[in-house]
């Protein structure tokens, strides 16, 4: 199972909001930069798990981005599934697919996907903060090389 940037991405913010103190706000800019990421897609991640109501944004220039729910009501599992364009393994019509009438493999792909969704349901982001010192060390080492990118008016 490989995930899209886009999930991946969203987990990685999720991951690195929760590590910072309550109460302290980042920006997408930050974000983006710590992953070395083009800042126009994380936006649309942010923006994303801001609609799930994952994480708080508020523009201007006391602004920022946070953890708007506590990191052990964030399921994994959910936010994969929410996040994740397609959970089928396949797309049997791009390209068509002249097999697909008689094929199994779909079949069995979707039972491995979810088989796999169901390990990442036992997951809460609190579960993926248990080396949260450790974590926070690592961001820590990264956060003073970063660049940031001009903030832009329209981003959280």
């Amino acid at each position: 199972m490989r995930l899209t940037s886009y999930t991946d991405f969203g987990l990685r913010a999720l991951l690195y909001l929760a590590t910072l103190p309550r109460g302290e706000l980042s920006s997408v800019a930050k974000v983006s930069a710590l992953y070395d990421v083009s800042r126009n897609h994380m936006v649309k991640v942010i923006n994303q798990l801001v609609k799930l109501g994952y994480l708080g944004s508020q523009r201007g220039k006391n602004g920022g981005i946070w953890l708007a729910v506590a990191p052990e009501d964030v399921n994994v599992g959910a936010v994969i599934r929410e996040l994740e364009g397609n959970l089928n393994g396949i797309d049997c019509g791009s390209p068509i697919c002249h097999i697909v009438s008689v094929c199994l493999l779909k079949g069995a792909l979707k039972e491995a996907m979810n088989a796999f969704l169901c390990v990442m349901d036992n997951y809460t982001l609190a579960d993926l903060l248990a080396n949260k010192v450790e974590l926070q060390q690592a961001f820590g080492q990264l956060i003073p090389t970063l660049v940031l990118e001009e903030e832009e008016s329209e981003d959280a």
